[in-house]
């Protein structure tokens, strides 16, 4: 089955704008464990303009499920937070300085020299890697040979026309699953997967291990609540035809 892991991003964003600790994004964390989520996911950005270091730290502490911590490992400061912190998982995303969000996946080829001394160098402590790549043959053929563990497929283009043509969008995301099933790639996806399209994504990919949702989980929470908006995307990472 598929995991779900709660990218909470967004709460820290809510609490940055006003200043103070309200909403606690520990306090969030915990609660979303308490609710059913099988991870947590956090996005530290240099501007710290959402998740904190500091919030790292103090969720390492606490977090009891699979902490994934996500990020542009060029920044030094990045790398050492992972290792300082030894989460169950590093993913590693190529985000441009200043981007709004991630918007592509890595070019395994392009960079597979600094990907294989990054993966060496987080497998060495003892944490499990994942790279996020475009649904690509060639950038999950890339990934394979950084020795990572799992590589994570960037869903928005899915996601963007799930509604025009669902068999075209996920098409490719099949290829690529497919290609990293082969390889013995372990299989994560995330990036604007949502209660409207994610059921179709889990059932058609094979042996996805791990999602991981944060901006419209967050934004359906604040219709249905934290703990129903958790369990129903627990309900679609579960589906079976």
């Amino acid at each position: 089955m598929t995991k779900l892991s709660v990218n909470i991003n967004k709460i820290a964003t809510l609490r940055n704008s006003r200043g103070g600790d309200n909403p606690n994004v520990v306090k969030v964390a915990l609660d979303c464990e308490r609710f059913g989520a099988e991870g947590i996911t956090v996005h530290p950005r240099p501007d710290e303009r959402h998740i904190r270091y500091r919030d790292v730290f103090d969720l390492k502490e606490v977090v009891t499920t699979e902490f994934n911590i996500e990020g542009n490992p060029s920044e030094k400061k990045f790398v050492e937070l992972v290792l300082a912190n030894k989460p169950t998982q590093v993913t590693l995303v190529p985000d441009a300085l200043g981007a709004v969000t991630s918007n592509a996946g890595w070019d395994t080829v392009k960079y597979k020299s600094q990907l294989i001394d990054l993966v060496a160098q987080f497998k060495e402590a003892g944490i499990r890697t994942s790279i996020f790549v475009d649904a690509d043959v060639r950038m999950v053929e890339g990934a394979k040979e950084t020795g990572t563990d799992r590589i994570e497929l960037y869903t928005e283009p899915y996601a963007e026309n799930y509604f025009k043509n669902k068999e075209l969008a996920i098409r490719d995301f099949v290829t690529a699953a497919t290609r990293a099933n082969e390889l013995g790639l372990g299989l994560n996806a995330g990036h604007d997967l949502s209660l409207d399209n994610l059921r179709y994504f889990q059932q058609n990919i094979p042996n996805l291990l791990e999602v991981s949702i944060g901006h419209a989980l967050i934004c359906d929470a604040l219709y249905l609540g934290l703990e129903n908006t958790v369990q129903l995307y627990l309900r679609e990472t579960k589906a079976v035809d």
